[in-house]
């Protein structure tokens, strides 16, 4: 008996302060639940069958209300609720956004050995967003990522990923981004059109952005979070080095998965903390 329910936000963290509020059709509240640690809500409340409204709320996320059927058993299964941090339906206020390293991640998955995933990582890396004033499609995105940084758990690996059978670092340090045109696909979501520059080779790359929102930090300054993906074909930047086992299964795959959690601090540059 009672509700259950998990709330998230829109890149699945648990919001361990939510609130639920559950009331009837008439507007009277029937049930109030806050969720735990993990940002699941368990209440045993008996409710009587019908119709109800829930609603989720949670400092610094925008409410979300949703529609609720309880059946017979008294059991209410909401089931999975996204909250959208304030202000996250459009963009960040205009102006020049710096990228924060240290709190952001620019990752990759290959399969490996067609059964399971590698995951790896650059560690230095930088770049600006530009909010365009006026139109919003004018706005840009630049990042430069030191390509001797990939960091994937395992030495040799690194070093065979730094080679010329790779990314070939000493003839290409660089791996450099430089965004073309925006387009919405969504009330908080784009589509990044750009330029990868990669062991010296040049292709068109969309990102598909989703824009988490925009709060104060700690240190004074405005932050927002964004959430990027997309698909590279090794071969489209001439790394096509790869050892071929028994079946024709490849050791590596010739597809990645880019995968970016980026926080950018409103202004120009990094403040000094």
């Amino acid at each position: 008996m009672g509700l259950t329910a998990k709330i998230r936000t829109r890149d699945g963290w648990a919001v361990s302060h939510a609130v639920v509020t559950v009331t009837d059709m008439t507007g009277t509240q029937v049930l109030r639940a806050e969720a735990d640690t993990e940002g699941a809500v368990r209440d045993a409340t008996e409710l009587a069958p019908g119709a109800y409204t829930v609603i989720v709320t949670a400092v610094g996320y925008a409410p979300a209300a949703s529609s609720a059927i309880v059946t017979a058993s008294g059991r209410a299964e909401v089931g999975t609720v996204t909250l959208a941090r304030q202000g996250g339906t459009e963009l960040p206020p205009p102006g020049p956004w710096t990228i924060d390293p240290v709190h952001s991640s620019v990752a990759a998955v290959a399969q490996h050995l067609g059964i399971s995933s590698m995951h790896g990582r650059f560690t230095e890396f930088g770049g600006t967003i530009e909010i365009a004033p006026d139109d919003v499609a004018k706005s840009r995105v630049e990042a430069v990522i030191r390509a001797a940084s990939v960091d994937t758990g395992n030495g040799m690996r690194d070093g065979h990923l730094k080679s010329a059978d790779f990314l070939d670092v000493e003839r290409h340090p660089e791996i450099t981004y430089r965004s073309t045109g925006l387009t919405r696909s969504g009330s908080d979501r784009w589509t990044v059109h750009g330029e990868l520059s990669m062991h010296g080779v040049v292709r068109p790359v969309d990102l598909a952005l989703a824009y988490l929102g925009t709060g104060a930090d700690p240190w004074g300054g405005t932050r927002a979070a964004f959430r990027a993906t997309a698909e590279l074909r090794r071969e489209d930047f001439a790394m096509n080095y790869n050892q071929v086992l028994q079946a024709g299964i490849a050791a590596i795959g010739t597809t990645l998965k880019v995968e970016l959690d980026i926080q950018a601090v409103q202004g120009d540059s990094l403040p000094a903390v």
